[in-house]
């Protein structure tokens, strides 16, 4: 029987490659994205059991809603991939802007921290289940131009390592270093220099099987795609 996943972000890059990979291997997804355009390219694509609705995480009512209507406390997930994140433009901290700042701190940390919120109990009561937190080379490390991405994924490290702690036995929560792939996100800051990098779909081949084999031996590890 196959496992039921959440992804958000589903609709495009890796996360949409992690869909496309869980579904081919039997495996139901439920997954979210704000492109209404894309969320029905995949309802279209994969239908029952998979799901696919437009959410943006950083609204936690919106959240709320989707966790109600997806069943997550009747069914809790197996599996939660919070992957959703957006990028600063590429300039000193200084010349970013607050309302930029915000839209990053809203999406990459407290949209991850609203996804926890609402799907995250059902799987602590049946003491079962891994949460991956996409977190970034620039979550460990840094560079000029991206602080404001480098702060968030720094926080998302910081935020799993301590949710990992507070899980019960059985259970694991991971940051994830995904590696350098050629996405929109990357190429907002390399350019055509993400060209030299593996796509999505070649990148999930490695991923999927990858995080398919997180259990609880791998709570509170900071881990990085095979690619």
């Amino acid at each position: 029987m196959g496992l039921r996943i959440l992804v958000t972000g589903a609709t495009r890059g890796l996360g949409r490659a992690m869909a496309e990979g869980f579904a081919e291997l039997a495996h139901t997804v439920v997954g979210c994205g704000r492109d209404a355009g894309g969320v029905a390219e995949l309802a279209k694509q994969f239908g029952a059991p998979h799901r696919f609705d437009v959410v943006d995480v950083a609204d936690d009512e919106q959240v709320a809603r989707w966790a109600d209507g997806v069943g997550a406390s009747s069914e809790p997930f197996d599996i939660l991939i919070n992957n959703a994140a957006v990028m600063n433009d590429t300039k000193p901290l200084w010349e970013i802007s607050a309302a930029e700042m915000q839209k990053l701190v809203d999406v990459n940390i407290v949209g991850t921290a609203n996804v926890i919120r609402h799907f995250l109990p059902a799987m602590v009561a049946r003491r079962h289940g891994v949460v991956v937190n996409f977190s970034s080379g620039w979550g460990r490390s840094t560079s000029p131009e991206v602080a404001p991405y480098c702060a968030t994924k720094y926080a998302i490290e910081g935020l799993t390592l301590a949710l990992a702690q507070e899980l019960p036995k059985g259970m694991a929560a991971v940051p994830l270093n995904p590696g350098i792939i050629d996405t929109d996100m990357l190429r907002s800051c390399w350019a055509d220099e993400a060209g030299h990098y593996p796509g999505p779909a070649r990148w999930a081949e490695k991923a999927v099987p990858f995080i398919l084999s997180f259990g609880a031996k791998h709570n509170g590890q900071s881990l990085t795609v095979p690619i």
